[in-house]
């Protein structure tokens, strides 16, 4: 016996393909809705976590600026207290320096040189003075710029003839000079303390410096 089926089963195949697709298509839309969820969480932890380290760097720069600011507010009193000792010493170098300059001056002053005035204008020494000739004057230079511990750079200024008359009445031609120097700060070699003490000022007269030698 012969079965014919009459029903629409092409019409039926049809729809269950198109309920199978739409069920596929249920189905791939879930699981990205899934994927992309799943994503988003990961996406927000990775987020906290780098907002986490971000806070704690930014925690810790604080705290580094904080130390660098107490390290410059050292620094700035180190170098403060640094300054105050060299001020002290400058000062305690330079109350001996008039000493040390008129025992130079002895020094390194020649035969028939005379050194009448000695005026001090911070690192510069003016010096006037009477010479016998223009020799010994070179000499003195030459002795202040080569020979001396404290002196340097010697510049004349000025010299010029001048007379002096003798107590016996003869006139003697003489030579009037200015000659500047520098001081020298002292660094290491402590200068002799055998110097006399006492001496004080930035003006001095040289009766002590214009002795001869002989």
């Amino acid at each position: 016996m012969i079965l014919i089926n009459l029903l629409p089963h092409r019409e039926e195949r049809r729809q269950r393909r198109k309920k199978a697709f739409f069920v596929g298509l249920g189905v791939a839309a879930a699981a990205g809705i899934a994927i992309a969820a799943l994503w988003y969480l990961v996406l927000q932890q990775m987020i906290s976590t780098q907002q986490e380290r971000n806070a704690y760097l930014t925690a810790e720069i604080k705290k580094l600026e904080e130390q660098i600011k107490d390290i410059a507010t050292l620094k700035a009193e180190i170098d403060s207290l640094k300054a105050r000792q060299k001020a002290v010493e400058d000062l305690q170098t330079d109350r001996n320096i008039p000493v040390y300059l008129l025992n130079e001056l002895v020094k390194q002053t020649p035969e028939g040189v005379y050194l009448t005035t000695i005026k001090q204008d911070g690192q510069v020494v003016a010096i006037n003075g009477i010479a016998q000739t223009n020799e010994r004057v070179s000499e003195f230079l030459r002795n202040t710029a080569y020979n001396s511990t404290w002196l340097e750079k010697p510049e004349l200024v000025e010299i010029k003839a001048a007379s002096l008359t003798t107590p016996n009445r003869e006139q003697k031609r003489l030579f009037d000079f200015v000659v500047k120097v520098g001081l020298k700060r002292p660094q290491v070699e402590t200068p002799d303390k055998s110097a006399v003490p006492g001496a004080a000022g930035a003006s001095v007269p040289a009766a002590a410096a214009s002795v001869p030698r002989s």
